[in-house]
């Protein structure tokens, strides 16, 4: 359960007549301290809940997770359609086993193929199929109608969301930061 104390509630709409995480807040101010931390780190934590959920929802026609209609994309970014599993796992900041995993089920869908890496005899390639370029075409055009889910948001404030989310993640080591 969270601060804000909504529990299995993940991807639901709960419309609640208040706002839990700011209610929180206002008891975490006299309880601990200062809030704002912990109100934007919950409000992140419930906007990936939404996100995903909404996700999902629209992929499920695809039989895609979130997850599987990543590794898509990123396959067909890929300068021949195909990339190292190594690559795919970094790339997607997972563990190589949740890469093969996605791989794997994405294999069974016959959206992606495998084989072994002619310039590395122990490696695996993943490449995307035809199917697979369509089916990511397709996905991405209705997430794209969707908004991502983020059309609450003006333009300037979702970069403004982005780029603070991305000194965050800077700050923890997520990536090296640009060279000038």
């Amino acid at each position: 359960m969270t601060a804000a104390g909504y529990g299995g509630a993940v991807g639901k709409e709960l419309n609640l007549p208040f706002d839990p995480i700011e209610r929180a807040g206002a008891r975490w101010e006299t309880e601990f301290g200062p809030s704002g931390p912990m109100m934007v780190a919950t409000s992140i934590m419930r906007v990936q809940q939404l996100l995903l959920a909404s996700f999902d929802a629209l992929l499920k026609r695809y039989e895609l997770t979130f997850a599987r209609y990543e590794a898509l994309v990123l396959l067909s970014f890929a300068r021949h359609g195909e990339l190292p599993m190594r690559v795919i796992g970094e790339r997607l900041m997972v563990h190589p086993t949740s890469a093969t995993n996605i791989v794997d089920r994405l294999v069974g869908q016959g959206l992606v193929t495998r084989r072994r890496n002619p310039t590395d005899g122990r490696g695996v390639l993943a490449a995307i199929s035809a199917t697979g370029r369509r089916v990511a075409a397709e996905a991405t055009d209705e997430l794209m109608a969707a908004g991502f889910g983020l059309d609450a948001l003006a333009e300037n404030e979702r970069d403004a969301v982005f780029a603070a989310l991305r000194r965050v993640r800077l700050a923890a080591g997520d990536f090296v930061a640009d060279h000038p």
